[in-house]
């Protein structure tokens, strides 16, 4: 049976960055959770579009052509193929995404961190 999810129970439930953890499924998706902090690698994913919906500060997400600055409440989705870096520049920024199954957040699995069940 489905329960519900308490999103700042399980924000609250981890502090590293750049880890996603996943909180619920739905179809061949999972919905993730990750804290982010500087900034991360750029990578594409080629198969995919790819979701990000800030919960808690500000995230800037370069694209090789311009800057999406979003901030607690906003939401963009890069499509399949574009290269692109997530940047939290502020300090941190807590985010929902929402992924396909076993996606791997940097494109490649083996550079990848792998997204665990809380």
């Amino acid at each position: 049976m489905a329960e519900k999810v308490n999103i700042p129970e399980k924000l609250a439930s981890f502090s590293d960055h750049w880890a996603p953890r996943i909180v619920a499924r739905y179809n061949d998706n999972e919905v993730r959770l990750v804290k982010v902090e500087g900034e991360f690698v750029w990578h594409q994913h080629p198969d995919t579009d790819e979701l990000f919906l800030v919960l808690d500060g500000t995230l800037d997400i370069e694209l090789r052509d311009r800057t999406v600055t979003l901030a607690a409440g906003e939401l963009f989705v890069v499509p399949r193929g574009t290269e692109h870096r997530p940047c939290a520049r502020n300090g941190e920024v807590k985010l929902l995404l929402i992924d396909p199954k076993d996606m791997p957040n940097t494109g490649d699995p083996a550079t990848a961190t792998k997204a665990v069940e809380i």
